[in-house]
Parts: structure tokens; sequence; C-alpha cells
């Protein structure tokens, strides 16, 4: 039973989505297919990469590595949404709402260090091609995946701890499908200059320094990309960062959308929207971006499928 005259809050009821509660069989099966492309064409992605020995490179590690961490996002938060769904709201702990807000924060945060760490390795493939190899090698790739994990957890704990510090009061009601950080200092008893502080610092390390870095590598990338002299040279060059570019432009498009613009000048609809291209669009898009953009992830693919197709025929 839901607590809603007590002060202090132990556990949350999560509405979902109850304005298109008609479509909630619809809605539900479409997340659902959603969800598993996500996952498919993720795990796709690490099997190409663990097992084709062309995409044994520092950039495919850390391709694999990025839909690890999709993979760890969306299954934070769909299917207890899809079960929110199906029951027009549900009741979650304090204790596993928090954790489901952890999970999220560090896998979003690592994010992006990873594409950090990305744009740092197509910097030196184009910028410094002849140094590549000597800088760029294994052990350097697992030290900098360490780093963009720790660090997004350590920054994921230090909200975690914040909000926790802090007595969750008013009615326990969240008019959303997941415990993201926004609804939740909607129920917090004190004042929340504090928190909204120290989150827009650690907002800093986390997205607003890798932002200008990644800016900056490919202003260096397409600098050098235009001094090169020949039209192929130009387009292979570009080809080798574009897919990157292109995820990176939906990432923080839409995380720009959600936690840059103000929580208190969105609409709940407009909140929900941008949640779900966060939850969905990017972890969707960057197989897709990879897989469709990229001949060498594609030519692994099929080389992987005929020779499965050849062994079930002998």
């Amino acid at each position: 039973m839901l607590r809603e005259n007590q002060t202090t809050v132990t556990e949350l009821l999560l509405l979902g989505f109850p304005a298109i509660h008609n479509f909630k069989i619809l809605l539900f099966f479409v997340f659902l297919l959603i969800y598993i492309c996500t996952l498919a064409g993720n795990v796709l992605i690490i099997v190409l990469v663990s097992t084709s020995h062309q995409l044994r490179t520092p950039m495919y590690f850390f391709l694999s590595i990025l839909s690890l961490s999709d993979i760890l996002l969306t299954t934070a938060i769909v299917p207890n949404m899809l079960y929110v769904i199906m029951a027009e709201g549900g009741v979650i702990s304090l204790v596993d709402c928090i954790t489901q807000y952890f999970l999220f924060a560090v896998s979003a945060a690592a994010e992006c260090f990873l594409l950090t760490v990305m744009s740092y390795d197509r910097y030196l493939a184009i910028c410094k091609p002849l140094r590549y190899s000597a800088i760029m090698d294994f052990k350097l790739c697992c030290q900098m995946v360490f780093w963009s994990w720790f660090l997004g957890f350590m920054v994921a704990l230090n909200m975690v701890i914040l909000v926790c510090s802090f007595q969750l009061c008013k009615p326990n009601v969240i008019d959303h499908f997941f415990c993201d950080i926004a609804p939740l200092l909607e129920h917090l008893c004190s004042n929340r200059f504090i928190v909204d502080t120290v989150l827009s610092f650690l907002g800093i390390p986390c997205v607003i320094l890798p932002f200008i870095f990644i800016i900056v590598t490919y202003v260096c990338i397409t600098l050098t990309i235009l001094r090169i002299s020949s039209t192929m040279g130009r387009q292979k060059a570009f080809s080798t960062c574009s897919s990157h570019l292109a995820v990176v432009c939906t990432y923080y498009g839409t995380l720009i959308a959600k936690y840059v613009v103000p929580s208190k000048r969105q609409s709940l609809t407009v909140m929900k929207i941008t949640s779900l291209l966060y939850t969905f669009a990017t972890p969707l898009f960057n197989p897709i971006i990879y897989t469709l953009r990229n001949k060498e992830i594609q030519a692994a693919l099929w080389k992987c499928i005929s020779i499965r197709v050849q062994t079930y025929f002998e």
C-alpha cells in the first residue's frame, strides 16, 4: 500500500503513459520490438568484434565496449518500463528506484567518456597516422576503457549519494516511466538549490569537457582531411570517422535536450519524449549507423553468415 500521507517516502508509483492507456498493448509490443532489436544489434557488434580478426583494432574494440554500455543502459530501464505500461502504473521501492537510476547513470556517464576516447582514437588515426600504432596499443585501450567506466561509476555514485542524503517527501507519485533524476528531485523535502548546483558541477567533467574535447578533435580532423590532396584520400579519411560523428551528434543531441534544458521549463510530455529518445533512439541507432556505414563490419557479418551457412549444409 502506498504511503502518501507520511512525510518520508519509501516507495514510489511510476505512472508510465497514463494519457495513452488505450494503446498500452500496441505500445508494449512496439517498445518490446525496439528493445529486442537494440539488444540484437549491439550483441551482434560485440560478437563480430570478438570473433573477426579484421575487426581487432582499437576503433572496433571501443565500439564493442560502447555496445556493452548501450545494453546496460536499456536493460536498466526497459524491462520494468514494459511492466509499468501493461499494469498502467507500477509500485517500485525507493531502493530499487535508486538502483535503477544508478545503473542508468553509470552507463550514460561511461558512454560520454567512451565517445571521447573514440574521438581521440580517430584523431590519432587521421592526424598522427605514422605514430598511431605505437601510441594506441592494447594496453592503452584497456586503460582508457577502465577509466571511462571508473569515472562513470564515480559520477553516478556521487549523484546517488547526493540524492540519498536528502529526504524524499510529497506525494510519492512519479509521472514518468523510470526513475530519472528530474522527477526524483521534485520529491525532495528541502531546498533544491544545493542539489542542482552540485549536479551542474558534476555535469562539467562528465558532459561539457568531453563534448568540448570531441569538438576540438574533429576540428583538427577536418583541417587534416582538407589538406589531403586526392579526393579519394579525403573520402577514405572522412569515412573512418563519419559513423562516430553521427553517433556523437545523436547522443549529445538527446543528452542536451534532456539535461541541459532545465526540467522546470519542460512539460511532462516533452520530458518523456526526450527520455524515450535517450533510452531507445541512441542505443538502437548506434549499431545501425555502424552497420550501414561501415564496410568492414558488413564484410565481417557476411563472412560470419557464409561460414555458418556452409557449416550447416556440411
